[in-house]
């Protein structure tokens, strides 16, 4: 019989695509989603065994985990109003989903982390997805692998990306949260995929960290740029100081419940994420291609051409 794997998060953006990738590869999917999700229906005809189940409730994820050979754990919040929703679901989430897969006996179990881990000053995401990895690392009963995806794109998400090209779009001069230099290594969301399916269940990973990155490395200014090209789109920068952009963040955070700028949002435009993924492609053939190529693939009218912009900084994320 095949070896069945779960899926977190299975409804979403990666998600989705995962599950689709693993069928194909011989893996029996089950995939678990929230009760009463609506996103549910995206994966009717993939063949999935959906179950329902919420993280913070440790009572639901026993039947989630039951008879699993291995876990990818993509289920998360990134934006959230609620600040302790990052610990709630990211950190104590995964939590009790370890300990569901590792009494289930479960083998191999796969955390889908995040590049801002690294950043120097920790967000609140940032620090509950890395107290996460440090749950997993230590659980002994299965053996782990931590991944570190970058900026995911595609023609309909990530999360970010696409608040990011709406943002562009927004205002007729875009006002640029600091100088746009720090350096991204934006992923498309079908290599993360790829990455992914070769990581489960392989024991070349088993104990290993993963950037999930893209190999060409480009400054946000740039990406800016190019994004909008290649939507047709002409756009002036208003560069607005740092020191600024934090302080108006800091009241917003206080005084509104959805603030249109974040201590989030100014950690995201101002640190580097450009993060080597040199380790999976010698570990298991990972192949990304360009954030160039990949956005042309995503974003191109017939008419454009792909703009040719110096690789500033090196190689990153």
């Amino acid at each position: 019989m095949n070896r069945l794997v779960l899926v977190t998060g299975a409804a979403g953006e990666v998600g989705r695509r995962l599950v689709r990738r693993l069928a194909a590869d011989g893996w029996r999917v089950r995939g678990l989603v929230l009760p009463g999700d609506p996103l549910r229906a995206r994966l009717d005809g993939t063949g999935c065994e959906v179950v329902e189940g919420d993280v913070r409730q440790p009572e639901t994820l026993a039947a989630a985990t039951a008879g699993a050979d291995a876990v990818l754990h993509l289920a998360a919040v990134i934006l959230a109003r609620d600040p302790r929703d990052y610990d709630a679901i990211n950190r104590r989430g995964t939590t009790n989903l370890a300990a569901a897969a590792a009494a289930a006996g479960v083998r191999h179990f796969v955390y889908v982390s995040s590049a801002s881990v690294v950043y120097p000053r920790l967000t609140t995401y940032g620090r509950a997805k890395l107290d996460a990895e440090e749950v997993v690392a230590a659980e002994r009963r299965f053996a782990h692998t931590i991944v570190r995806p970058t900026l995911v794109y595609d023609e309909t998400g990530g999360q970010e990306f696409m608040l990011f090209r709406k943002y562009l779009r927004r205002f007729p001069v875009v006002p640029f949260i600091g100088p746009g230099s720090a350096r991204k290594r934006p992923v498309y969301s079908d290599d993360v995929v790829d990455g992914l399916a070769r990581i489960a269940g392989n024991p070349i990973c088993f104990g290993k960290t993963y950037n999930l990155s893209g190999p060409e490395p480009i400054t946000l200014r740039e990406l800016a740029q190019l994004v909008l090209e290649l939507e047709g789109a002409s756009r002036p920068f208003l560069h607005v100081p740092l020191p600024v952009c934090r302080a108006v963040a800091a009241v917003l955070t206080r005084v509104m419940r959805d603030p249109p700028l974040t201590p989030y949002a100014v950690a995201g435009f101002t640190n580097h994420a450009d993060l080597d993924c040199s380790r999976a492609v010698e570990d298991f053939g990972y192949a990304p291609r360009g954030v160039r190529e990949g956005l042309a693939r995503c974003l191109r009218r017939p008419t454009a051409a792909v703009p040719s912009f110096s690789q500033a900084g090196g190689s990153r994320s």
